[in-house]
């Protein structure tokens, strides 16, 4: 993701060619999103999850020979960008709904913590990675490698037994129908829906950031790649710690706490980030926004598998899923922003609108504020 960002950058020049590179992988994002959970609901989702990746490698194996050949163009990248974004909605919900059946409930909280430690220690390693082959070599080293660990994955995904919804053996409704279930199912249940408009809104206000941080980093600090793959090793670090902090945590402690502190808490730290002068001192405020951003988003998803019946739950995972479309989106209004205000700005402002927004969130929201009693009653009933 981030190669490919800075290879839009680096055929175009612009600030709004990162932008309409995401907006393209989150159109599909949004609208697949429905699908793919219902799909993930009626069909065995490590299947799901193999044919997708299988996908996925056939596309970014198409980039590679475009680079080698010489002929990569930007529209190139758009159209494969949007081939990505309609994989991606039936991966991620069959992967939420497998680590709930493989350690249920009562574990559920420290499985996702580690779940998302590994994917951010991914973010350590691919970025440094990235700006060592990049700069030693090309792009198309960057995607060989890319390929090569999605190839890794796939045959991983066969050492997981073959997983199935509890109602697989149900009558089935047509498809169109399983989706509005889901719509109407979180209607039904409050606290889901709460949960999910709660884990929607850093997602869309501010971590858009992190695709106009190539902008960040050359009109601050003028760092190049090694300078962008420090940065974003330093967010993955952040995120690894984050994901370790919760998994070494109580899973009774309450939840809406350290929710709720560790939003707040991520706009504060890369608030102080985007005003920092000295590129190596501006690690430090980003390395803590990220450790409360990989909690809070830790926390978030918890909540949300703990609150949803295992027959909906590739449906939920997908509303989940809506969080991952938005943030493309809103690297657009950020974009254009940039380009106008400055990127330092344009963060700043981002923060100063979430904390506004979680302060609102909080005190409006009964259901929010009684959200451990509900997660409660839930486990009760699981365990019973």
């Amino acid at each position: 993701m981030l190669t490919r960002s800075l290879l839009a950058w680096e055929l175009t020049g612009e600030a709004t060619a990162l932008a309409y590179i995401n907006l393209v992988v989150a159109i599909p994002l949004v609208i697949a999103s429905l699908f793919g959970g219902a799909i993930t609901d009626r069909v065995e989702r490590r299947s799901l999850i193999i044919f997708g990746q299988s996908f996925i490698v056939a596309n970014e194996l198409f980039i590679l020979v475009l680079l080698i050949t010489g002929r990569l163009e930007f529209w190139h990248m758009l159209c494969t960008a949007f081939i990505a974004g309609c994989a991606f909605p039936f991966i991620m919900p069959a992967r939420m709904a497998i680590t709930m059946k493989v350690v249920g409930p009562l574990r559920l909280q420290r499985a996702m913590a580690y779940q998302a430690g590994s994917m951010n220690l991914n973010r350590i390693l691919g970025p440094a990675a990235m700006g060592v082959i990049i700069a030693q070599y090309d792009f198309g080293a960057a995607y060989l490698l890319s390929i090569t660990l999605y190839l890794c994955a796939i045959t991983f995904m066969f050492g997981i037994e073959k997983n199935y919804s509890n109602e697989r053996n149900t009558e089935k409704k047509p498809l169109l129908a399983d989706i509005g279930y889901g719509f109407k199912y979180i209607l039904e249940h409050r606290p889901v829906l709460i949960c999910l408009l709660f884990g929607l809104v850093p997602m869309f206000l501010v971590m858009p950031f992190q695709n106009i941080l190539v902008v960040l980093a050359e009109e601050a600090w003028q760092v190049e790649e090694t300078g962008m793959g420090i940065l974003m090793a330093t967010m993955g670090l952040g995120g690894m710690l984050g994901a370790v902090w919760i998994a070494q945590r109580d899973d009774n402690a309450s939840r809406l706490n350290l929710m709720i502190s560790s939003t707040f808490a991520f706009g504060i730290f890369l608030a102080i980030f985007t005003q920092t002068e000295n590129f190596y001192l501006a690690l430090l405020p980003l390395l803590i926004a990220n450790v409360c951003a990989s909690a809070s988003q830790t926390v978030n998803n918890t909540a949300i598998q703990l609150l949803v019946d295992d027959s909906v739950r590739g449906r939920m995972s997908s509303f989940m899923m809506l969080s991952f479309g938005l943030t493309p989106i809103g690297v657009f209004p950020l974009a254009i922003a940039a380009d106008n205000f400055g990127a330092a700005n344009t963060i700043l402002a981002a923060t100063v609108l979430l904390m506004v927004t979680v302060i609102m969130f909080y005190l409006a929201s009964k259901t929010l504020r009684n959200l451990d009693h509900s997660i409660n009653n839930k486990l009760s009933k699981a365990t019973n």
